[in-house]
């Protein structure tokens, strides 16, 4: 899946209390499924694997993987779920809730599962601060009813908070070689604030404040964006001024100062560098288009 189309949409959270020794017969949920278990204990079954379920564990069951769960007979474990897609699938002509699970295998519509996630997830983690999770669960509970006009503005705030989860869990779930560094993320909100703004400083006050090296924070700023910081704040630049020159009657000489170049000629030599025409080439070019 191209991360461009990754976004992540709640069709149905909940919390459900298992009874004693309940089964729940094999699935197939057309939609990925996180499960914390809050209470209690069971265990869950799914492609020849058995995983312990007790307080605190959280799994995760792609969209089109049978599973089925088994409830403790003294002690039944107690599910805050949440069924999901990573990005919006339209199931309304064939289902009368967004959030429809299979459970004869015969009867399942291929076309119809969701997405999966472009890098693996483990299937069975611990979480630590239980009420944190919980609290993030409950606020993105929601019924496994189609949006429509009187629940759209209640779905806004839902699906506003389960991206806020999704962030969260995707943090704790993946390894750090494909996520960016945490406290680099937050440096990067900054860095572009402080570009949009032009109060940019100099890059010894971003990595200062890290309280790391600076080769450290070049390899980190790196893995995060793909670039060498000094190239990220060119390279942003650059974009802006591609906007001016299209959408404004601004002075190549204009725009160049705008943006902060310190000469015209180190501008045009740069944009061309990167570019491959002239701002003023650029400009004739792309206004024909």
């Amino acid at each position: 899946m191209d991360f461009a189309n990754l976004h992540p949409y709640v069709y149905y959270a909940t919390r459900y209390p298992f009874s004693m020794g309940q089964s729940a017969n094999n699935r197939i949920c057309y939609a990925s499924s996180l499960y914390l278990i809050s209470e209690g204990k069971g265990v869950i079954h799914t492609c020849g694997r058995t995983y312990e379920a007790t307080v605190g564990s959280l799994v995760y069951i792609p969209a089109g993987q049978p599973h089925h769960w088994v409830a403790d007979k003294e002690d039944p474990m107690v599910h805050i779920c949440c069924y999901f897609d990573w990005s919006y699938i339209d199931r309304r002509v064939e289902f009368i809730d967004p959030s429809r699970i299979c459970y004869d295998e015969s009867t399942l519509v291929p076309a119809l599962i969701g997405p999966a996630f472009p890098f693996s997830l483990p299937e069975h983690m611990n979480v630590e601060n239980l009420r944190l999770w919980i609290d993030y669960f409950e606020k993105f509970y929601i019924e496994n009813k189609y949006t429509n006009e009187r629940t759209f503005v209640r779905s806004l705030k839902v699906q506003s908070n389960f991206q806020q989860f999704i962030e969260f869990y995707l943090t704790f779930a993946l390894k750090e070689e494909h996520i960016p560094n945490l406290r680099m993320s937050k440096l990067l909100e900054r860095l572009d604030q402080d570009l949009i703004q032009g109060s940019l400083q100099p890059l010894e006050v971003y990595y200062r404040e890290l309280r790391i090296s600076r080769g450290y924070f070049f390899e980190l700023f790196k893995q995060a964006t793909g670039l060498p910081p000094t190239q990220y704040v060119t390279q942003f630049r650059i974009n802006r001024v591609k906007d001016d020159l299209l959408f404004t009657n601004l002075s190549i000489t204009e725009i160049a100062d705008k943006h902060g170049f310190s000469s015209l000629h180190y501008f045009s030599k740069l944009f061309r560098k990167l570019i491959g025409l002239s701002p003023r080439e650029y400009r004739e070019e792309n206004s024909e288009v």
